[in-house]
């Protein structure tokens, strides 16, 4: 193991995941990747945060219902009869289409817009194994296959911790949100934390540094 990783980590599945998300990937000899739990509601397994013109964006994958019914989140299926990956796609345009490397990177994350991928799974998945090509991260991933509440490794489990509910949330020593350049950093200030395609469409090549302890 080298001097700064870390040994395990465990993570849910995320729709385009932060930069915290991303540094669990970037640091870790292993990682867990959780397809047995329920899925939850208002979380980032099926939503990511942009910084519009207007502020903050949250872009919410919709899926279909169950009547209530829980069920592994290996087995959430995307809802398909909302326009969705138009209006997502259109936001994430409107927002980075001026931003450094908007350009160079866009051409790899458009299809995935045109697509239609039955599970929400296999697409936050797919857009994952994306994002770490483009950052040259190769990352240990092992699948869940039964849900454990107890793991072996309970500091480094962020299945719940990396929420968007601050209730939830929780302090990470092992995260520094370092700043960068930001399309609307004038307006707003600098905004830690939003998805990984904000930090990649601004800094491109460099960006992985920014996700090494």
């Amino acid at each position: 193991m080298e001097a700064n990783k870390i040994p395990e980590v465990y993570l849910s599945t995320a729709y385009l995941g932060n930069v915290q998300y991303f540094s669990k990937l970037a640091n870790a000899d292993l990682i867990h990747l959780e397809q047995c739990e329920h899925y939850q509601k208002q979380s980032y397994r099926n939503r990511c945060c942009i910084a519009g013109a207007n502020g903050i964006l949250t872009l919410a994958i919709p899926i279909e219902k169950d009547h209530g019914k829980k069920m592994p989140i290996r087995d959430v299926k995307i809802d398909y009869s909302q326009a969705w990956q138009q209006n997502h796609w259109r936001a994430i345009l409107s927002t980075y289409n001026s931003s450094p490397f908007f350009e160079y990177y866009a051409d790899d994350i458009r299809p995935f817009y045109e697509g239609k991928e039955t599970f929400l799974f296999d697409f936050n998945l797919k857009l994952m194994e994306q994002m770490l090509e483009r950052l040259s991260l190769s990352v240990n991933i092992l699948y869940t296959t039964e849900y454990k509440a107890e793991v072996s490794y309970p500091q480094y489990d962020y299945r719940q911790s990396i929420n968007p509910k601050k209730r939830l949330s929780k302090p990470d020593s092992l995260f520094n949100s370092q700043n960068y350049f930001q399309v609307f950093i004038q307006r707003y200030g600098f905004i830690p934390n939003l998805s990984i395609i904000d930090l990649l469409f601004n800094e491109g090549p460099g960006a992985s540094q920014y996700l090494i302890l």
